[in-house]
């Protein structure tokens, strides 16, 4: 009998969580035991001081909850502190460049870390295991190092260019990230090469002996709150301690048939389930995948889609989302008429450039109980800040918020900004049917909204499902990824649409999902992240 299935961008984690669920461990302690491993292993696309969303359904108890562990801004920030230090808006309509990059890169750059607190309290809540027991695996990759996979090299060696940072900076613009993370020459280490991470470890060893309390309250916390007074952060104390994790029902919608599982905002979800509204009202499986006017109906619900949350999603506790207008079916059934009509979305933006940088991960995880789980969690951009000793890296969430006073993501203390995060179970009838999830900025809702499709409209499996071409409208330009026909993007070009196309044949996001039929679940890692989706 099948005990349950694992899928996450890294071998390593995977491994973790089978080994959770081999020793008796439910959906819930596996999907954690990856995340810890995560940490270490691809320690830029998430970590302890990072943020994420989590789908808890466990039919058992009769549970089906989001945790939303959201970074806030810290109680120092004001809506105006960068106001005057705009260069430009991302094209993707995901963060801002500034002078100086003092939203991005630096002690500036940090939101309050929740990760850890939020792996406590699913542990709490829905687990068997302890976490010191969980974390037990990552402490040993720490210590012993672990092996650079392609990936990770790749991160390292990125220029998005468009005034963004380059990913070298991150690990070596401070001192404590380049003493870690960079050969002792100042050489950005390769793939198969080890890393060695020992302040991690006994990091992780202190958070296994004395509990998370140690990190947001205890000598941990005193370490941090010392290390940001002492660099002009905005971290506060009060911040450390307050942090905690918000439960909520799921947002609901319909396709097809299908019930729609989503996270609330300021989550992606709701762009999810706006996007499949609007293409109900579409035969797409006539239309022919990929062809040049599926590609352009679905990229005109991806446009619509973004303005609506660049306008309208925000932090819930600071915003008024109009939740029930954006999920709704007439509303949907006005803007498909739209896009039969001719229409083309323009997106706006402040000196359109670069693209968000894709730096989060996604665990996806189900057991013979029937409980799923769907976790994506990050450090947005990574903020390069180590505190020496402590060995983990900081989340850079503020360079996602709007720096113009009065905006839908302008700042405040405490208020979270939007994510695409967007962790979906889709349910046939009451049975799960698809639970699925990806990192890749906001790339993160199109790259999910596209593996809904092929699993529902095209009847792909798992794997085939992350593994077919993807693209990606977030502005007023088309990107596809190289495996789209060349034809293709002329047709889309004589159909008046600008079209970039991308070098990486995997690409728009690194989807991980799992699909339950009669015979069990089948699972599917995206090919461009080197992970693995495995059973035991």
């Amino acid at each position: 009998m099948t005990h349950g299935i694992v899928s996450a961008p890294q071998p390593e984690a995977v491994e973790a969580g089978i080994d959770a669920l081999e020793r008796g461990g439910n959906a819930v302690d596996a999907v954690i035991a990856t995340a810890l491993v995560q940490t270490v292993v691809d320690p830029q696309m998430c970590g302890i001081a990072g943020f994420g969303s989590m789908q808890v359904y466990m039919p058992e108890r009769d549970i089906h909850v989001c945790l939303d562990f959201h970074g806030r801004a810290p109680s120092k920030a004001t809506p105006d502190m960068w106001h005057d230090q705009i260069i430009r808006e991302a094209g993707d309509g995901f963060g801002f460049i500034l002078d100086g990059h003092v939203n991005d890169i630096g002690y500036g750059a940090i939101t309050t870390p929740m990760s850890l607190r939020a792996y406590n309290a699913a542990l709490g809540r829905f687990g068997t295991m302890a976490l010191a027991d969980l974390i037990e695996p990552a402490i040993g990759y720490a210590e012993d190092g672990f092996m650079v996979r392609p990936h990770v090299s790749y991160f390292w060696n990125l220029v998005e260019g468009e005034g963004r940072a380059p990913h070298k900076d991150r690990i070596a613009k401070l001192p404590e990230a380049r003493r870690i993370y960079l050969n002792p020459d100042g050489s950005l280490r390769k793939p198969g090469e080890i890393l060695k991470n020992p302040d991690m470890g006994e990091t992780l060893r202190r958070i296994a002996k004395h509990g998370v309390d140690e990190f947001y309250a205890g000598d941990i916390a005193d370490t941090i709150i010392a290390d940001m007074a002492a660099n002009d952060g905005l971290l506060t104390r009060n911040d450390l301690e307050n942090v905690a994790v918000s439960e909520t029902d799921p947002l609901w919608g319909t396709y097809r048939g299908y019930r729609i599982a989503a996270n609330n905002p300021p989550g992606g979800g709701i762009m999810v389930l706006e996007m499949l509204n609007i293409l109900e009202n579409f035969d797409l499986a006539g239309l022919g995948h990929n062809s040049p006017d599926y590609i352009a109906t679905v990229s005109e619900a991806m446009k619509i889609a973004t303005v609506d949350k660049d306008t309208r999603v925000g932090d819930p506790r600071f915003v008024d989302v109009p939740v029930d207008l954006l999920t709704s079916k007439t509303y949907a059934a006005e803007l498909s008429a739209r896009i039969k009509s001719g229409w083309k979305t323009n997106v706006p933006r402040i000196n359109p450039g670069g693209r968000e940088s894709r730096n989060t991960t996604h665990i996806s995880a189900a057991d013979e109980h029937g409980t799923c789980v769907s976790m994506t969690h990050s450090l947005g951009m990574p903020s390069g800040v180590v505190t020496p000793g402590l060995g983990f890296m900081y989340n850079g969430c503020m360079a996602v918020f709007d720096p113009r006073p009065g905006k839908t993501g302008s700042i405040a203390p405490g208020k979270s900004r939007f994510t695409a995060m967007a962790p979906i179970i889709v349910f046939n009838g009451d049975e799960p049917f698809l639970v699925v999830g990806a990192p890749g900025g906001t790339f993160i809702t199109m790259g999910v909204l596209q593996c809904i499709l092929n699993v529902i409209d095209f009847r792909m499996d798992a794997h085939h499902a992350v593994s077919a071409p993807r693209f990606c409208t977030t502005s007023d330009i088309i990107d596809i990824s190289n495996r789209i026909l060349r034809r293709t993007e002329q047709a889309l070009k004589g159909m008046g649409y600008p079209v970039r196309r991308s070098p990486l044949s995997y690409h728009f996001a690194g989807v991980h999902a799992l699909r339950h039929t009669s015979s069990g679940w089948d699972g599917g890692a995206d090919p461009g992240r080197d992970g693995m989706a495995l059973t035991v």
